[in-house]
């Protein structure tokens, strides 16, 4: 990840792939998936992520009961979404801080 943003564009970069990452994993249901898979799926919005920050906003989803991550001997990572993420996702719960999901609005 660049460190020339600013702390602002840091924390709105934080909250948008934790969306992102949430939105990839409600797809993935009812299998899952590997962050590998993940990764280019952030990259193509924030082209400089690296492997790490997506592992990094997972754990932070994870703390938040949001997904649920098994983690084998080769270190690979499989997501996939809890009870509560999938209500996040599909908006059937409050929006939560720290995590930049889009308002729904009626056409």
């Amino acid at each position: 990840m660049t460190l020339n943003y600013s702390a602002a564009a840091l924390k709105a970069r934080r909250e948008a792939i934790r969306w992102h990452l949430l939105s990839a994993v409600d797809l993935s249901r009812p299998v899952g998936i590997y962050t590998e898979a993940l990764l280019p799926i952030v990259q193509s919005v924030y082209p400089d992520a690296t492997h790490q920050e997506i592992r990094r906003e997972l754990d932070y989803l994870e703390e938040r009961e949001m997904v649920r991550i098994t983690r084998d001997p080769l270190e690979r990572w499989f997501v996939d979404l809890t009870r509560t993420g999938i209500e996040f996702v599909e908006y059937t719960i409050d929006a939560q801080p720290g995590i930049a999901r889009p308002r729904l609005t009626q056409g």
